[in-house]
């Protein structure tokens, strides 16, 4: 186990890029990222506790304390009555003093050790403990060419050693259109230096400060969000694994354009054609003299359809016939976009020499590590004559703590229900309440509150449940770090998903759908009467559920955490050191690079980021039927989260591990599975939330002129206030200012007239079998076509197979000319009779890294 604590690759200042040139340039060698000699570049640096002597032997327990300060008081004693102090010192405190020498000690070999190993393998150290860092200690680490050399053998790294020609056919007019279009996007592209395969720069895995100042300029600037990312030198600079990572949100960025265009338009069209909506028409006109029954027990009167014209209208805006074509385009675009990303992908797999790269065998993680450890020493105790056999498993019962998930997820369900009772309740005061204000507001006030509460919630909740996956994937001990990253991946997605879309998906599917009639309402715990959705229907909530949950979860969650912690952090770090502003940056101005990193904060991977932005696909395209403007929404939070991202890893946190990789991994599948659940989900919508079905049977059915005229009045069911339940009947039945006898609500019930009044209508069966059939065909015609696209468009682009197609026969003939060299070159020596054979062929010969 190494004795160091924190590993820094060498990183950037948490000051601004462009002037660590000329403070480094000021201050001489010794202020850059060098060794004293100024010639040897630090590659690296490890951080580790320097123990002054004093203050070794003061670091005991509260135990050890105790003791000391007992022998204290029995000499000080001792010497007032005139006695002659002990001569030798406490065998407690001795032996504890020991202890600590040896523990120090046993620190002090395993470090010199672990120097000793790196020194072996060609690394360069230099030591640092005269810093401006009481307590600290920097190991400086620099590779020599040689090794680099070396380790790129290892790594299989390809150097290029002719210029690249790209293989291109098209004709002049392709030619044209791309020059065109390369003219046209020029200003988006950063200002940074092409790469040319040159001998002089071939191996510049490490940028000068020059590179830092390119990345905050042309990436991590506010300035240039609309310009392109420099992928090449984000993977140069930071791997190719959070190269992947940008590309990838680059991409999702740039193919959310279009649909929120495509959104924009929908959400247009609503608003041009809901004057000429026939239904929201009918609920309008003050000539229709509907009274509707109350919508809660005793509390609630009798009211007039009219005063839901508001809501009616602002469905409109959402629920209309666009909203359908909108969902068969956004399950199109979500295939699109998997499909755009695959070649992208391979692009940038040729590009950065990834085809033929694969991943290294995962080694056990320490912790599984212990944990055989201690099973083995624990049955050889139990089992004196049984050998120590290496155990391959580790049975700590992962099911067990893996059966904790659905707990988690029922908790998110019970908070879901209390938010339920919360606009139960909150109605019912409301309608009480002597305000008429409040009385006029009340759906406008339980929506507001009951959506920002889930949002609280969801915010709360988020953090907690990241904790929970993380402690629950701990308790499994997993064997590798790959099997650590995916189920920790896996059980914080499950959780974070239950958590987002719990009170959405109660909103677009249980809502309204298990109320009752008047005289037979369903209650829960007593007297709670579920909630019933407004004539519209549901749609208008969750639509406002969506835009608050989306918004709230990207400007607080995502956007204001990520801003607003690290600079809380700094100045709680600021009022430690009892120095104002100045006197910070002054401290700072006189630190080396390593020291200021020392400072910066850890990288925590990327599973966060690709977290926030799988959620946000979840929102873009699950119930997108319902929200056209959440890719618009999306586009605008990502424009910020890609220059956020990049200020926080070039100046927030420690420059991470460069590593390896050639595709993003598990995220993959999961926005693969989120996309094929989303064509089912907007087809539930769809057919049952909103009142696309019901006005289509209405039309083609039951319309007599095949108009939507008389759609609203198609909709609603009779109720005889003489049939309320005892203790149910509204306290003030005079509130319209007539006596009702006969009141309407919102269901395909049979009339009162009829043989079995109240039951289930045949339209409501006609209306349901419509609905199922909508689901089986929208699900299969919007996947049939998704194949298909899937299908037309190759994985790989054609330029990138025709550029490894021509590799392998330049390979093939590279080969083929090398054997016939050597094959002439034998028969030479054949020719010319016996010969010496050399040691070693020329071909063979060890070229220069």
């Amino acid at each position: 186990m190494s004795p160091f604590k924190t590993t820094i690759p060498l990183s950037l200042s948490s000051q601004p890029l462009n002037s660590l040139k000329s403070d480094e340039a000021a201050s001489g060698p010794k202020q850059g990222p060098t060794f004293q000699d100024g010639q040897r570049r630090v590659d690296y640096v490890l951080t580790y506790h320097v123990q002054k002597p004093q203050s070794v032997r003061r670091k005991t327990s509260r135990f050890a304390d105790y003791r000391i300060l007992r022998s204290l008081r029995r000499s000080l004693s001792t010497m007032r009555s005139g006695g002659t102090p002990p001569s030798k010192e406490d065998p407690e405190i001795a032996a504890h003093k020991h202890r600590l020498d040896y523990h120090e000690d046993d620190k002090r070999f395993r470090q010199t050790e672990f120097e000793d190993n790196l020194r072996e393998v060609g690394l360069e150290l230099e030591k640092d403990e005269g810093n401006k860092i009481p307590g600290i200690g920097f190991l400086k680490i620099h590779a020599p060419w040689n090794v680099l050399c070396r380790e790129a053998e290892f790594m299989k790294l390809k150097m290029p050693t002719k210029k690249v020609y790209e293989v291109k056919q098209g004709s002049n007019v392709v030619e044209r259109i791309n020059l065109f279009i390369h003219k046209v996007t020029a200003p988006l592209h950063p200002k940074v230096e092409p790469n040319r395969p040159q001998n002089s720069s071939i191996m510049m895995l490490f940028y000068p400060l020059l590179s830092h100042q390119i990345l905050y300029e042309e990436w991590a600037s506010y300035s240039v969000f609309y310009k392109y990312q420099p992928i090449g030198l984000i993977r140069k600079y930071f791997g190719e694994k959070i190269g992947l990572y940008f590309a990838w949100l680059g991409v999702y960025t740039q193919m959310l354009i279009p649909a929120a265009i495509v959104g924009v338009i929908v959400f247009l069209y609503g608003c041009a054609t809901v004057d000429n909506d026939i239904p929201s028409m009918e609920i309008c006109d003050p000539r229709n003299n509907i009274t509707m029954c109350p919508l809660c027990d005793r509390a609630c009167s009798y009211w007039k359809l009219k005063t839901a014209c508001g809501t009616a209208r602002a469905s409109h805006l959402f629920d209309n016939p666009a909203t359908v074509f909108f969902s068969i385009f956004m399950a199109l675009w979500a295939t699109m976009f998997m499909e755009h990303w695959k070649r992208r992908q391979m692009r940038l797999n040729y590009i950065w020499d990834l085809t033929g790269f694969e991943e290294e065998e995962d080694h056990h993680r320490a912790e599984y590590e212990i944990q055989v450890m201690q099973k083995t020493l624990k049955k050889q105790d139990m089992s004196p004559k049984v050998g120590l056999f290496p155990i391959t498993h580790v049975p700590l019962g992962g099911q067990r703590f893996s059966s904790l998930v659905p707990l988690q997820i029922g908790v998110t369900f019970a908070v879901v229900f209390g938010v339920i009772l919360y606009r139960i309740s909150i109605r019912a005061a409301l309608h009480m309440s002597s305000n008429p204000t409040a009385r006029s507001n009340i759906r406008a006030t339980v929506k507001g509150t009951a959506a920002v509460i889930n949002l609280v919630i969801i915010i709360i909740m988020d953090e907690v449940y990241g904790a929970v996956a993380r402690w629950l994937t701990l308790l499994e001990v997993p064997k590798t770090d790959k099997s650590f990253e995916e189920r920790l991946i896996i059980k914080t997605f499950v959780l974070k998903f239950a958590n987002a879309f719990s009170p959405i998906v109660y909103l677009a599917f249980f809502r309204g759908r298990m109320v009752g009639r008047p005289g037979d309402y369903v209650y829960v715990i007593g007297s709670y009467r579920m909630e019933e959705c407004a004539h519209a229907g549901c749609l208008m909530e969750l639509c406002i559920q969506l835009c608050i949950t989306m918004l709230g979860k990207q400007l607080i969650q995502n956007n204001l955490f990520e801003i607003g912690i690290p600079k809380i952090k700094k100045l709680i770090r600021r009022r430690k050191s009892d120095m104002d502003s100045q006197q910070q940056e002054d401290y700072n101005m006189t630190l080396q690079r390593h020291e200021k990193d020392h400072f910066l904060g850890p990288f925590v991977g990327l599973s966060p980021e690709y977290m926030e932005m799988i959620i946000q696909f979840g929102m873009v395209t699950l119930f997108v039927a319902s929200f056209p403007l959440a890719p618009l929404f999306a586009l605008l939070n990502n424009i910020i989260e890609i220059r956020l991202d990049a200020k926080k890893f070039v100046t927030e946190v420690r420059r991470p591990i460069a590593a390896r990789a050639k595709d993003i991994g598990i995220w993959y599948n999961l926005l693969r599975g989120l996309s094929k659940v989303a064509v089912i989900v907007n087809a539930f919508v769809i057919s049952f939330t909103s009142d696309f079905i019901p006005r289509l049977v209405y039309q083609y059915m039951y319309s007599p002129d095949g108009s939507m005229h008389g759609f609203v009045n198609h909709t609603l069911s009779y109720f005889n206030v003489s049939d309320f339940q005892p203790g149910t009947a509204p306290l003030q039945p005079m509130h319209l200012g007539y006596e009702v006898q006969i009141c309407r609500y919102k269901d395909y019930r049979e009339t009162l007239w009829s043989n079995t009044p109240y039951d289930l209508s045949k339209e409501f069966w006609a209306i349901l079998a419509c609905r199922l059939a909508f689901v089986i065909v929208f699900q299969n015609v919007v996947m049939l076509m998704s194949d298909f696209v899937d299908w037309l468009i190759p994985d790989i682009p054609k330029d990138i197979s025709l550029q490894i197609h021509k590799e392998k026969i330049l390979m093939v003939e590279l080969f083929m000319k090398e054997e016939e060299g050597k094959k002439l070159l034998r028969d030479n020596h054949t020719n010319q009779g016996p010969f010496q054979p050399r040691s070693r062929p020329a071909s063979h010969a060890p070229s220069k890294c």
